[in-house]
């Protein structure tokens, strides 16, 4: 069993669980369900935007705690300050340290700018559990599911205004993607082994169709290799471990996307 299946096989009792304790119309009577949602797309498509998605998580299966006195709202805030173009949360629990108190810390204290949900989502309920704790987008990881889930959960992501940000790491997953979906993610982390190769994004690029906007995520740890992604026509690029495991996240944030400019 891979890493993937295991965190997989855990969310899905996660998922079961949280449908025993909170309704789905208990969902959507979060204040949250009234607002507008901010566009990533947009964001990452504005004129002399950084691109980058900051990240905010406390451990990852790979490399265990992170930053384990890490507070969200300070740390996003000092990302948003820094030019992050978007926010990642992660709120996964057992396996990354994430939560939705995170997000709803992140969601607070930066009103204006969009937040990825990052998560591994496979049923309709954690869609509404991302709009009722301040998402704009959610994430859907290709490797996780059939074509038609993936198709399922797009459209119930559009129905509710949020945004779909579908991650791929080989050709073959490029054809479970819609129309409806907004971005695609080339992971450069294999989440069977965990091993990472930022040209996964290079080589995979052309073969992403030109509607998509297209963000590479993981392993970017210097800003050289953004302008190389650029070329590759990538507008996003998530970035998390390269910020978090310093002692300040926000400042590492800055420096990177100052040597953007």
């Amino acid at each position: 069993m891979t890493i993937l299946d295991q965190i997989n096989e855990n969310k899905r009792t996660e998922i079961a669980e949280a449908k025993s304790r909170v309704s789905v119309e208990e969902l959507m009577a979060s204040p949250y369900f009234k607002r507008k949602p901010n566009s990533l797309k947009a964001a990452l498509l504005a004129e002399g935007a950084s691109g980058v998605i900051a990240e905010f998580k406390t451990k990852s299966p790979s490399k265990g705690v992170i930053n384990e006195t890490a507070e969200a709202s300070e740390i996003t805030v000092a990302y948003v300050a820094a030019g992050a173009s978007g926010l990642s949360v992660l709120t996964d629990d057992h396996f990354f340290g994430g939560s939705f108190e995170n997000l709803a810390k992140a969601r607070f204290a930066n009103p204006e700018t969009p937040i990825l949900r990052k998560d591994f989502m496979l049923d309709p309920y954690q869609i509404y559990e991302a709009r009722a704790h301040g998402a704009d987008v959610i994430l859907l990881i290709a490797e996780s599911l059939t074509k038609e889930l993936l198709l399922e959960l797009t459209l119930k992501a559009k129905e509710l205004g949020l945004e779909v940000l579908v991650e791929v790491h080989s050709a073959e997953e490029l054809e479970k993607l819609n129309p409806q979906v907004d971005l695609v993610g080339v992971n450069n982390r294999n989440l069977k082994t965990f091993e990472v190769d930022v040209q996964t994004s290079v080589r995979l690029s052309k073969l992403i169709p030109d509607p998509f906007v297209k963000i590479s995520e993981s392993g970017i740890s210097d800003p050289e290799s953004i302008a190389q992604l650029r070329t590759a026509g990538f507008k996003g690029f998530l970035i998390g471990e390269t910020f978090m495991k310093t002692d300040d996240p926000g400042k590492a944030c800055k420096e990177f996307i100052d040597k953007l400019k």
